[in-house]
């Protein structure tokens, strides 16, 4: 793309900026407010970045989706031509279990110049355009990951404005072979073949999106999944076999916080050990790593890489583990320029006078030009459901400050992944993870309880906790704060069990306990970002009732809904507001419940990602398996 002349030029622009910021800084550093204009292409949707590439000079603004939504362009500029760049990464496949096949990297499409798998350019035109997020797929039970697209409403598949990238292939065991997939899963043990990568048809993006998965080697390991950088690889005798690398692609600019570090995506799972003691390493692009002897599972794959997930080892038996889900960006140029921020890390947009800072995943908040005065709201991710009629997960704490002065310095930036759900008896569902901030003063959001399974029911303390399972099991209590100097914390109790699962607490409200001694309960209701975040062209997070039609209400931290027989209405995550209950669901980013057939609801769903939602519980039918919780988030903001 060219250069648009301001003031002195491009370079006389650059160099303004860098000494304008004190350093010789690139990407994120030299990111500027900017006003639409006729020049410009102007868009709204998912989380925003903007940043200068100082080589040529370019200022570009970049649209992050880490869940599924949609992108919308209201105008077309007249200066620059009117196409984006795009990074479509699918999510990647569970891993296999008992020394299983590590799964493969879901399928990466770009077609951002210099890339080795470059498309070709993407016209577009001001109408809304669909994004989907493919979820990582389930450890263990021959899941592939979701599909990630990108297209614009309507339109059909296959055609050149339709860009899909296909979930990765889950790792060998329960079957022999890996499945096919965007890159394709490690076999498991010595079986022959592997996994293929996916060979695309579509006109618009004719290269292959990933690789196959491992194979052969000694009697014993499984193998590693495919990255969309390579092959997974065999293992050796008693060893693990290594996923794929990934593939780099740094579309939202150097240093911005997405995908793995240094800005990798799609990397295979690694695959679990037999009678070794070592364990497979995690691989470029955010793979999980396999499980190690005696007793490991594995590590699932990154959230928003699609990085598949670890296999389990043996002995003992151990299943698989989930999927790293998906994630879509989309990035075009802009050119109306202001005054230089104060601050880099994350993804940047600006709202009403004030500079926002988002971090989807772990980075560092680096102050270049202070000190500032800054607001931040901080969630930790969602606890992990519990197994067969179970307990939905917590949902993840929340912390708000009003206002901190912060000066110069670098501040590191942890958030929490989601906690896993248990995919056996008796074990409950896992804690999820705290998102921590260091300011040097550290400000920590406390990771949301797991829920209670079947045959363990009592749900496990969090930020707010998990759901009691099946047979009267207990709630989870909400943990006691940690020292959040000046801020204010949200969470609150899961609900009690009674016949079937209860829902997980929420930061507005407990997890529901069981309406009668034969229902699922709901999960507590969450919170919307404050208002300093509402960013309308900067959309994410879940859906509130009666709300945007996008689903993206900015509402976080919904407790997951428990797991077996339906209330007529279902059981909802991020639902239940004692004494009443809203109608529909899942609101604020809480997993829905597994109910019994005939119940329209038989499967669960995930915590959704970068809201600290928890997973939905488990029913006693064919989802037994409940769901992950997800990852949390870290907002900043200070005055321009």
């Amino acid at each position: 793309m060219g250069v648009k002349k301001i003031n002195g030029g491009a370079e006389d622009f650059i160099n303004k900026f860098v000494r304008a910021l004190g350093g010789d800084s690139t990407g994120l550093d030299a990111a500027t407010a900017w006003t639409p204009g006729p020049d410009n292409l102007t868009a709204s949707g998912g989380f925003i970045s903007d940043w200068v590439d100082p080589s040529p000079g370019n200022v570009y603004r970049t649209h992050i989706f880490t869940s599924s939504g949609t992108f919308d362009i209201s105008h077309v500029g007249k200066v620059y031509p009117a196409n984006v760049e795009y990074l479509v990464v699918a999510g990647g496949g569970g891993g296999g279990n008992n020394c299983g096949g590590g799964g493969g990297a879901g399928g990466l499409r770009t077609n951002l110049s210099g890339s080795p798998v470059a498309a070709a350019s993407y016209p577009v035109t001001a109408t809304s355009y669909t994004v989907t997020v493919g979820a990582g797929g389930q450890g263990g039970t021959s899941g592939n990951g979701g599909n990630s697209e990108f297209y614009p409403t309507p339109v059909s598949y296959p055609s050149t404005a339709f860009i899909r990238s296909v979930g990765g292939g889950n790792g060998g065991n329960p079957h022999p072979t890996g499945n096919p997939g965007g890159s394709g899963g490690g076999n498991h043990d010595n079986s022959p073949g592997a996994g293929a990568g996916d060979t695309p048809t579509d006109p618009n993006n004719p290269q292959p999106m990933g690789n196959p998965g491992g194979s052969g080697g000694g009697i014993g390991p499984g193998h590693g999944g495919g990255g969309g950088g390579a092959a997974g690889a065999g293992g050796a005798h008693n060893g693990p076999g290594l996923g794929g690398v990934g593939l780099q692609v740094l579309i939202a600019g150097p240093g911005t916080s997405i995908g793995a570090p240094n800005g990798y995506f799609a990397g295979g799972g690694g695959s679990g050990s037999r009678g070794g003691s070592g364990t497979a390493g995690s691989p470029v692009g955010g793979g999980g790593a396999g499980g190690s002897v005696p007793g490991g599972r594995g590590t699932m794959g990154t959230f928003a890489t699609g990085g598949g997930g670890g296999g389990g080892s043996y002995p003992p038996a151990q299943n698989g583990v989930n999927g790293g889900s998906g994630v879509v960006a989309i990035r075009y140029q802009i050119t109306a320029l202001t005054s230089p921020a104060k601050a880099t890390g994350g993804a940047i947009s600006y709202y009403g006078g004030k500079t926002i800072h988002a971090f989807t995943s772990t980075g560092v908040f680096n102050v270049t030009n202070g000190p500032v005065s800054a607001e931040f709201f901080m969630v930790a991710s969602g606890g992990g459901a519990g197994y067969d009629a179970s307990g939905g997960g917590g949902a993840g704490g929340v912390v708000h400050h009003p206002g901190l002065t912060v000066a110069n310095g670098p501040y590191p930036v942890t958030i929490g992944a989601g906690g896993m759900a248990s995919n056996s008896q008796p074990a409950q569902g896992s804690p999820g993870n705290n998102t921590v901030i260091a300011f040097p003063t550290t400000y920590t959001a406390t990771a949301g309880g797991g829920g209670g399974s079947r045959l363990n029911a009592n749900g496990l303390t969090g930020g707010s906790g998990g759901g009691g399972g099946r047979s009267s099991g207990s709630a989870g209590p909400a943990a006691q704060p940690a020292p959040n100097p000046g801020a204010t914390e949200y969470g609150n109790a899961g609900g009690t069990a009674g016949g079937y699962g209860a829902g997980g607490g929420g930061a507005g409200n407990a997890g529901e306990p069981y309406p009668n001694a034969s229902k699922a309960g709901w999960g507590g209701i969450g919170m919307q970002v404050p208002s300093t975040f509402q960013n309308p062209a900067a959309r994410f997070g879940g859906k509130i009732p009666g709300g945007d039609p996008s689903g993206q209400d900015w509402a976080v931290a919904g407790g997951g809904g428990g797991g077996g027989q339906a209330d007529p209405a279902g059981s909802y995550g991020g639902s239940y507001d004692s004494p009443g209950r809203i109608p529909g669901g899942p609101y604020y980013g809480g997993g829905t419940g597994a109910l019994d057939s005939p119940s329209p609801t038989e499967t669960n769903t995930t915590g959704t990602e970068n809201t600290g939602g928890g997973g939905g519980g488990g029913n006693n039918g064919p989802a037994t398996v409940g769901g992950n919780g997800g990852s949390g988030i870290v907002l900043i903001a200070y005055p321009t």
